[in-house]
């Protein structure tokens, strides 16, 4: 005997459609880095336009920015980092994942976090904070300089530990200023 099919709930349908055409939104968007960021670039204009007219919601800007230095860290460290293999190949004899030494073979950079989701998590992050500047329960008074100095702190703070990891452990997240090699052999 077959059973009846439950109903289809409407807003399930419609979730389900919503997701797919958000999908390939971002499935289209993906070869356009520049227009990409362009669009984040709009936003992050969009939002500190709007903090700075309505002289508010300062508590929701430094979470936006505390936010943002966890994924700018999260995009210029290495997916498998050299200083927790270095304690595993103290333990056991194995290979880390970047060379240490010019003569160990070349592995390339890995990101923890893609650009792709870099990018979109920023943009993400700056609509939500959009939309939470339109609602006053949002607006916490806050002395904000001492924020802004507490952000800066912890921005130099953060970005000097990640310079020295990155300095020790021999990396660059980026591609600019990198020998690049032709195939013939010779350096371009």
């Amino acid at each position: 005997m077959m059973e009846p099919e439950p109903p289809v709930n409407v807003a399930t349908k419609y979730w389900v459609q919503v997701t797919r055409r958000y999908q390939k939104l971002l499935d289209d968007v993906t070869p356009y880095t520049e227009g990409r960021w362009a669009f984040t670039a709009l936003c992050m204009v969009i939002y500190f336009l709007r903090v700075f007219l309505v002289q508010g919601w300062y508590i929701v800007t430094y979470a936006l920015g505390i936010y943002l230095l966890n994924l700018l860290l999260g995009f210029l460290s290495p997916k498998f980092d050299p200083a927790l293999e270095e304690l595993d190949n103290d333990e056991e004899d194995g290979q880390s994942s970047l060379p240490l030494k010019n003569d160990e073979e070349f592995r390339p950079f890995v990101r923890r976090l893609a650009e792709f989701k870099f990018w979109h998590a920023a943009t993400r992050a700056f609509i939500i904070a959009f939309f939470c500047t339109l609602f006053s329960i949002f607006d916490i008074p806050v002395f904000w300089p001492i924020l802004l100095m507490y952000f800066i702190v912890l921005f130099t703070v953060t970005m000097r530990r990640q310079i020295r990891h990155m300095i020790r452990y021999r990396y660059l997240p980026w591609n600019f200023g990198k020998k690049r090699y032709s195939i013939g052999g010779g350096k371009k």
